[in-house]
Parts: C-alpha cells; structure tokens; sequence
C-alpha cells in the first residue's frame, strides 16, 4: 500500500475474455467484500450514449480501443471490483493504471467452454479483426492476460458463487488486504 492508503483503497480488476463471467462474478465478488462495483464496458456505453457494438460498427476496432484506453485512464476508483472489457489488455497504459491501483486477477476459462458460453459474438461487441474467429481471439489475447495478472482464478466448472470463492482465496494467498472477508 502507498503511503496514507488503506486496504480498502486498492482495488480488484477482473481480466479475462468476454464470456468468462467478469460482470457476474464482479456484481458478487463486490457485494461479498462490500465494495462498490465499476463495470468498464458500462462505463464507455454510458460516457459514449451507445451500445459497444454500435461504437465498433460505426468506427470499428481501432478507434474503439483508443476511446477504451482513454476512458480507463480516467478512472479514479478506490477500493472496487472493476470488471474489465476483454480488450482492456491491448492497452499498455491502460492496464499500468489499472495494476497501480489495484490486483490484477485473470479469470480463465478453458476455449471450449467459453465458446460454449458466447453465443452472440457478431451483436457482443467484442474487439476482434474482422478476419479473427473466436478461437484466434482467444489465442492472441491468453498471453497478454497471463502477462497482466498478479493472480489466475481457473473457472472451469466452477459456477459463479465458486469463483468468487477462489478469487477471495487466491487474494488472501497473495497478501491482498481484504477486511471484513
């Protein structure tokens, strides 16, 4: 913790890829530590008026990943669950300012569940090539997230009340201050 800090001021960032239950666990994981909740995604819809999708469409991927980046710089939270857009790791500096404030956990799923999972990916918005499938995607992206995370929570068969279970657990074996948990 920096100086004049709390344990509470430090947040958690959930990482991972779009269907691996980062806005579910993150709603759960913040009400089991009482904490408040951020979701990203929201964030830009929210900030931009519109669906991810439609940003995508109308501008598509590089145009999105510069508003992603420039939104996630401007946040200022302490002591939430923040969970991330899949893409949030295509960002160098996005991800600093995430890691400065907070743990870094990776929520991972096996690709044949996931794509088990994912069910809408043309209308998601997700951030992918038009030439990407689904299983590019998640090769391309499983080594940034690997190479963010301070922690990995396997979620395979696990529902969500387990994951946030692991998740507590993995922090705790981190050393990450979680009062009242």
């Amino acid at each position: 913790m920096r100086d004049g800090e709390t344990e509470r001021d430090n947040n958690i960032v959930l990482i991972g890829m779009p269907g691996v239950g980062k806005s579910t666990v993150g709603v759960l994981l913040a009400k089991a530590l009482s904490r408040d909740f951020t979701d990203t995604d929201l964030y830009i819809q929210s900030r931009e008026c519109r669906r991810l999708q439609d940003i995508l469409d109308g501008h598509g991927r590089d145009i999105f990943l510069t508003l992603e980046e420039r939104y996630i710089l401007t946040l200022d939270c302490r002591g939430h669950v923040i969970a991330t857009g899949g893409s949030v790791v295509y960002s160098e500096p996005a991800m600093d300012h995430l890691a400065d404030a907070g743990i870094i956990v990776h929520l991972d799923l096996p690709f044949d569940q996931l794509e088990r999972r994912i069910n809408n990916l043309p209308t998601r918005g997700v951030v992918m090539a038009s030439d990407q499938t689904l299983r590019t995607l998640y090769d391309e992206r499983q080594p940034l997230y690997r190479h963010y995370a301070d922690v990995t929570v396997p979620c395979e068969g696990r529902g969500h009340d387990e994951v946030v279970l692991a998740i507590t657990g993995r922090l705790r074996e981190a050393g990450f201050p979680m009062a009242g948990a």
